[in-house]
């Protein structure tokens, strides 16, 4: 009888050859050390997690063998291979191999060999860092650390999730700006002080990867002892507008002051300035759309402001006082509380109270007399239009002074890079990432599923940006999600298009069906590798 078996290989082809390509298997297998004979190795298994994780399907972890159910598992991983092979016992031990090799150390090793092999610029890095909301209660036992590989403490903390009901880890990241490729992790406590962290981090970051280029990241890097920390080091930050002298630049600064830039909307006026006992270049950016969103802001806000302000000055007013001066203390008192208004024409009313109903008679006397505050209430205008000239501007700080080696502008095109990790962040919580079944019972466990996690993403941004790169320099495009041409398609769009690719044996021989000329052309982009999963040889 003819045996017939079809199996959806769709765009596991294109990660399985991204893998291959880095190493991973034989990487992983050799740093694992695992003694035991596997019938998959830990290698192999890590492979495995890369492609549920990349599968885009909402597959979690712990229906982690149900997933290759209906995939080609010999033509991805190798001959022999079940998916009964990948059960929970095996995932789990491959995850403790993993934690106890030391996660840093690994991701690191795996890092340095995708900046050689895929040739990564490596001008600016951008650190950042994202909480991972858990659930369970994840108790470190008492003793139990590591000294070489510290457990993290799953716990409350500031939740960036907006879920403070949960506990929760952090996560740290590096990126280079050259494709958003990550190049350094370290877990942390899930109440870590990014303030207190991050020029460690950077620190840490610069001894394993020996780099001298800019270092980037987000307001918690500033505080006078973290620039003090990052000596020998070239830094980039926001300053924090909690920061009076940063008030006080983004107020008074005119627009004759700045300079328009080659990046459409913003403008830049650079100022010498020291901090903390550091010389460094504030660089005030200012970018027209922030401006409108933050004037309209503002408008709502001032408005807002004055509705609740009209109602407390009349029943201020209302209110009665022994004496004049009473009234007076309570209205300069509430005048204080106003954050953009200021009284005119203040002045006190006495009224005069009689024991019965009506006009008094002629030279009655008052049983009492109260007095009452009377005010008209006016918009600061000098504190309003000094928020005026702050919308849309900010602070960028950086200590290399050169301006010959590092321009204005381009300290400005280095931050803006830093969306690239933010994206990556939001990439690793997508409800259709592996993100979201953080479920395992111990952290250890946790934080090697966090290296997976990691890991897809690096997997997936280099298999983005070669195929960028090669659109690019073949002048070639793909249809977008609109139909529209592209030199800058998301790998989650072209893995879509792949959808329905499936891998036919009939009688022991192979076939790929549903491989049209479009798809084919985009396999062909991502090389030799990827091709031969698609038996395109």
């Amino acid at each position: 009888m003819t045996e017939l078996t079809v199996k959806n290989l769709d765009h596991l082809g294109i990660i399985a050859a991204i893998v291959d390509e880095l190493g991973i298997v034989d990487y992983l297998n050799e740093q694992l050390g695992e003694r035991d004979s596997t019938k998959i190795s830990a290698g192999l298994v890590v492979k495995a997690m890369l492609l549920n994780g990349l599968g885009f399907i909402n597959s979690p972890l712990y229906l982690f063998s149900k997933f290759f159910e209906d995939k080609p598992l010999e033509h991805l991983l190798g001959k022999g291979i079940k998916a009964s092979d990948l059960n929970d016992d095996r995932l789990g031990r491959v995850l403790d191999l993993i934690y106890m090799a030391d996660i840093n150390r690994l991701f690191v090793g795996i890092c340095l060999k995708a900046v050689e092999i895929f040739k990564v610029r490596m001008q600016s890095c951008h650190l950042d860092s994202s909480s991972l909301s858990v659930e369970g209660e994840y108790k470190l036992s008492v003793g139990k650390e590591d000294k070489e590989n510290k457990i993290i403490h799953i716990t409350h903390g500031y939740s960036k999730d907006k879920r403070p009901d949960l506990k929760q880890f952090v996560l740290n990241m590096v990126c280079w700006g050259d494709g958003d490729i990550p190049a350094f992790l370290e877990l942390g406590d899930g109440n870590q002080s990014d303030k207190k962290e991050f020029a460690e981090l950077l620190i840490k970051f610069k001894e394993q990867w020996q780099f001298d280029g800019l270092h980037i990241a987000d307001t918690a890097l500033f505080s006078a002892d973290n620039l003090q920390k990052l000596t020998g080091i070239n830094w980039l930050c926001p300053v924090p507008k909690t920061i009076k002298e940063v008030q006080d630049v983004l107020s008074q600064l005119v627009p004759e002051q700045f300079t328009k830039t080659d990046l459409e909307g913003y403008s830049i006026s650079s100022l010498a300035r020291e901090y903390g006992k550091v010389e460094q270049r504030w660089i005030v950016v200012k970018s027209d759309k922030k401006e409108v969103l933050d004037l309209k802001q503002l408008t709502k806000k001032i408005g807002k402001a004055t509705t609740q302000a009209e109602k407390q000055l009349q029943q201020l007013q209302r209110q009665e006082f022994a004496c004049q001066e009473d009234a007076l203390t309570a209205l300069n008192q509430w005048e204080k509380t106003l954050q953009w208004h200021v009284l005119q024409d203040i002045c006190v009313v006495e009224k005069c109270h009689y024991s019965h109903r009506g006009k008094p008679r002629l030279q009655e006397q008052p049983t009492r007399r109260s007095y009452h505050a009377q005010a008209i209430l006016s918009l600061n205008t000098e504190k309003v239009q000094a928020s005026q000239r702050k919308a849309g501007r900010f602070v960028l700080a950086t200590n290399h002074l050169d301006k010959e080696l590092l321009s204005d502008e381009e300290v400005l095109i280095y931050y803006k890079q830093q969306q690239g990790i933010e994206r990556n962040f939001r990439f690793l919580k997508d409800p259709l990432f592996i993100a979201s079944s953080v479920f395992l019972k111990t952290p250890e466990r946790i934080m090697a599923l966090a290296f997976i996690m990691t890991l897809c993403l690096l997997v997936y941004s280099l298999g983005q940006r070669q195929l960028r790169l090669v659109l690019k320099e073949q002048g070639e495009t793909v249809p977008n999600q609109l139909g529209k041409p592209t030199q800058r398609p998301t790998l989650r769009w072209i893995f879509q298009r792949m959808r329905g690719i499936h891998l036919v044996v009939l009688s022991g021989c192979e076939q790929i069906i549903n491989l049209t000329p479009e798809r084919e052309r985009i396999l062909r982009f991502f090389g030799h590798t990827a091709c031969q999963y698609y038996l395109l040889l």
